[in-house]
């Protein structure tokens, strides 16, 4: 039986893997750390592209692939892939910091190979980055007049077409070629647009939505947007709300065909798009699903900042002045919710001989729920992390980004990323990186090469909860 091995040699290992990858550690310098130390088991190669059987402090037995420039793929147990992609979520921190935007970063995001990073920022900009040397690739005017809002990189295009959209309402299409970019208006908004969402897999179909409630579907074969709906609020009783004022819009993709948008008021609405007929003959604007709270029904003091679907069809909802919520396909509210409070709802189905132990059974599904984070000044966004989306990430008015377990909630790590306001966290599609910007000029690359783990901030979420949570 091999002894027990000291931590700090697994500790010290787990950063020369990264090292190693990003190209801060030689080939045979690595090689030579990892013979020397007491990390290795039976099998290890150290060639990209070669496999490698490692028996971690002769406990965890994991597969580490190499594949171009990207980290590592683990074929762990159920019980053991926790552990080991815990370890890496507390060794984050920050690698590299781009630095060339000329006012607040409000989008970032990477292309499907990871190997490509894209930012807008308010001075109307937008830059290719490669961001493992930190260098430009491209940097180009967007077209917009006001903040670029969202940029993103359209897939099986080569990284030559990128669609943006912005402040001033305009839907703009980027070709990258030879001699620099070139833009041109697809769509607009009647007010900010904040997000569009990209059909998975598709190199041409993407969606739009904007503060004037609007949401548009735009095929780049054609530079032809349709206007799908205006979405609307639930009822009349918010006579001061003619539309919903959208800020998220995401879809599902594990299903394509459905998408979710929220904005301004406590509901997100899930739609389906094989119920559109393109040649207008029927509405629709009717959600086959919405999902809130049961708190939150009826509270016309909140509204929704940032969305995001996993791979298996849950959606994250974060909400300004409250938390982030997560939700199951079981958890929806049907077409046809009741629009009032959830007492109120109750005594409504007593009148009408609703079953009540349906009810009960209902009213078991609750979203998971994730606190800490502040989010009441900006329109911010919400995200998995990690290869399984085994975590939750957002970042916060404090400066600061908070990460949880997605399964029960636990706030395992908050990060000092900004002096003020973080707005954007960005997963990479195939490791442990995260992408952070927000009110600062500059973007922040979060790798997982720090020796020593940090341990959790006193009362952090007593400082950063905004005053109205206070109450919850």
């Amino acid at each position: 039986m091999k002894n027990k091995r000291a931590r700090t040699s697994v500790d010290k290992a787990v950063v020369d893997v990264w090292q190693r990858e990003v190209g801060e550690l030689s080939t045979r310098n690595f090689a030579h750390r990892l013979a020397a130390s007491e990390f290795c088991g039976d099998k290890v190669g150290f060639a990209r592209g070669e496999v490698c059987e490692v028996l971690l402090a002769g406990a965890v037995e994991c597969l580490v692939v190499f594949s171009g420039r990207h980290f590592i793929d683990f074929s762990l147990s159920e019980f053991e892939r926790p552990q080991w992609a815990n370890d890496l979520v507390l060794r984050l921190e920050i690698y590299k910091k781009l630095e060339k935007h000329r006012g607040c970063v409000n989008t970032v995001s990477f292309n499907a190979d990871g190997n490509i990073l894209v930012s807008g920022s308010d001075d109307k900009r937008v830059i290719l980055w490669d961001w493992e040397t930190g260098n430009a690739k491209l940097t180009f005017q967007s077209g917009h007049v006001n903040n670029v809002f969202q940029a993103k990189i359209m897939p099986y295009s080569d990284d030559r077409s990128l669609v943006t959209c912005a402040a001033d309402g305009q839907v703009r299409h980027a070709q990258i070629l030879e001699r620099g970019a070139e833009t041109k208006l697809l769509a607009k908004h009647q007010g900010r647009a904040h997000k569009l969402a990209i059909e998975p897999g598709s190199p041409y179909i993407f969606y739009t939505c904007g503060e004037d409630g609007l949401v548009q579907h735009i095929d780049l074969r054609t530079a032809a947007s349709t206007e799908l709906f205006t979405c609307c609020p639930i009822d009349d009783s918010r006579a001061y709300m003619p539309f919903i004022h959208l800020n998220a819009i995401t879809i599902d993709p594990r299903n394509p065909n459905l998408f979710a948008v929220a904005g301004s008021d406590e509901y997100t609405r899930l739609y389906d798009i094989r119920k559109y007929k393109w040649d207008g003959s029927t509405d629709f604007g009717q959600p086959t699903d919405y999902f809130c709270p049961a708190h939150l029904i009826g509270d016309d003091q909140v509204g929704i900042t940032g969305l995001a679907f996993s791979d298996q069809s849950e959606l994250l909802v974060s909400y300004n002045d409250e938390f982030i919520y997560l939700f199951t396909r079981d958890m929806g509210l049907g077409p046809n919710p009741i629009p009032s409070s959830p007492l109120s709802a109750c005594n409504k189905a007593s009148d009408i001989g609703l079953d009540h132990s349906a009810m009960d059974a209902n009213e078991k599904a609750i979203p998971q729920v994730y606190k800490g984070h502040r989010n009441c000044e900006t329109v911010k966004g919400v995200n998995f992390f990690g290869p399984k989306a085994d975590y939750v990430v957002s970042g916060s008015d404090c400066g600061r980004i908070f990460i949880w377990k997605k399964k029960g909630g636990e706030l395992i790590r908050v990060m000092e990323a900004d002096k003020d306001v973080v707005n954007c966290i960005e997963s990479h599609p195939h490791t442990t990186v995260l992408a952070s910007s927000g009110i600062e000029s500059d973007i922040k690359i979060w790798t997982p090469k720090a020796i020593d783990k940090p341990t959790l901030p006193a009362n952090v979420e007593q400082v950063c909860l905004c005053p109205s949570n206070l109450l919850h």
